[in-house]
């Protein structure tokens, strides 16, 4: 009699077992079917699909198309040029991020405002260019002569936090049609 009892104790632990596992991958199923975006649940109470639903951040108080968009749909070869200051004598890393930073921000200004711009660009394998200017004064001229052109830029300005003094004018990212953006950075030295 003591042997069943046994037996039957050992079957038990194997249907917890499998009741646990069950549970467990019931629970992984389930969480893994909807991410939840937990920073906006503490924030603001609500779940990564009401924020997807939300209407698009506006830029520069805009939310018309940017006029790249509208030379995006016949001309082929777009690509990004990175104009550096020299003249800040920042490292190697400092420039890599720096012009991580004004990637990123030209990226996110043209997201809504120029989708099929960046789209071109992005299927002309998102072409970067990396140059260098001489001063401030030099990064401010080339980026008025893009305006004139319609092309998009952005300045990285840089918290002053480690190597340079803060509010300095560090890389300024422009991107359109590779003849377009030529006019502006074609005569730059490469960095």
């Amino acid at each position: 009699m003591h042997k069943i009892w046994e037996s039957s104790e050992m079957d038990y632990s194997w249907l917890r077992i499998l009741l646990i596992g069950g549970g467990c991958v019931g629970i992984g199923y389930i969480l893994g079917r909807k991410p939840l975006n937990f920073r906006a649940i503490i924030k603001r109470g609500v779940t990564r699909k009401s924020t997807l639903n939300a209407s698009p951040p506006s830029y520069d108080g805009k939310t018309d198309l940017h006029e790249i968009e509208q030379v995006a749909e016949f001309m082929e070869d777009f690509k990004m040029v990175l104009v550096v200051r020299n003249d800040l004598k920042m490292g190697k890393g400092k420039i890599a991020a720096q012009c991580s930073h004004a990637t990123l921000g030209l990226y996110k200004k043209l997201f809504y405002r120029a989708p099929k711009a960046l789209q071109r660009w992005e299927m002309c394998g998102q072409v970067k260019v990396v140059t260098r200017v001489d001063s401030e004064e030099e990064l401010l001229l080339l980026q008025n002569r893009a305006k004139t052109l319609k092309l998009p830029t952005h300045i990285t300005i840089d918290a002053g936090k480690t190597q340079i003094a803060p509010n300095s004018r560090t890389v300024m990212a422009i991107l359109g049609p590779c003849d377009i953006v030529d006019e502006v950075t074609g005569d730059l030295k490469l960095l």
